[in-house]
């Protein structure tokens, strides 16, 4: 488990996935919160990353894809690579990366910070126009 994975920005409140055996090794475990599908990845025995389980390319679930590498997940729509560590898209046709959330692991739980989107202070540096 990385330092990084159990910081939280202070700003939300955690939210219990479940236990460790409960999410595959190379697999992950999706919990919605507020109508904001969680996909939380276990890269071997012992480390944890959350993100959003949407793909910003298609609304595609990225839960159902696969591992192209070891922090990178492959959407199952149309291909897009997004690194599950940063949030960072990786690879067309996605462009926007995609929200992440804090992990952290109490003895044997698992847990994801959660703070709405209209919270967050990401941006991704879009601008409306109409």
């Amino acid at each position: 488990m990385r330092e990084k994975q159990m910081e939280g920005k202070g700003m939300g409140k955690w939210i219990k996935v479940g236990n460790k055996d409960e999410i595959p090794v190379n697999g992950a475990k999706v919990i919605v919160v507020e109508d904001t599908p969680i996909a939380v990845f276990r890269v071997g025995d012992e480390e944890f990353y959350a993100i959003e389980d949407t793909c910003t390319h298609d609304e595609a679930s990225l839960s159902e894809g696969w591992f192209a590498d070891q922090y990178v997940i492959e959407c199952p729509r149309h291909g897009a690579w997004f690194d599950i560590r940063t949030g960072k898209a990786l690879r067309m046709p996605a462009v926007y990366p995609i929200r992440t959330f804090a992990v952290k692991i109490e003895g044997d739980e698992v847990f994801v910070e959660w703070t709405p989107p209209e919270e967050t202070e990401e941006s991704w540096g879009i601008t409306e126009r109409d």
